[in-house]
């Protein structure tokens, strides 16, 4: 399956600064996999050390949230839209 995947400002280092790009696979862990092997570095980026998307980065295949889904393991429909939001926290 294939697509599309919404990258931030702050990862667009890895994608020579596409605000988007198309990635492959059946279930976002894969598609996460080909994002690797496509731009190098982002995947530590999207997921911790244990292999789960870390903390601060929401992950989102269309408007559900992967956290409320099956996380990894959420299927990606072809032509699926993916968005990467890292959390914004601040304070006064």
């Amino acid at each position: 399956m294939s697509a599309s995947v919404r990258v931030p400002t702050i990862l667009r280092t890895y994608t020579d600064d596409a605000a988007q790009v198309t990635a492959q696979g059946s279930t976002l862990a894969e598609v996460i996999d080909d994002l690797e092997a496509n731009h190098p570095g982002i995947r530590a980026r999207i997921l911790d050390d244990g292999g789960r998307v870390r903390r601060f980065v929401n992950v989102y295949v269309g408007d559900e949230d992967v956290r409320f889904a099956k996380g990894l393991e959420t299927e990606i429909a072809d032509g699926a839209q993916i968005s990467i939001i890292p959390a914004v926290a601040g304070g006064c």
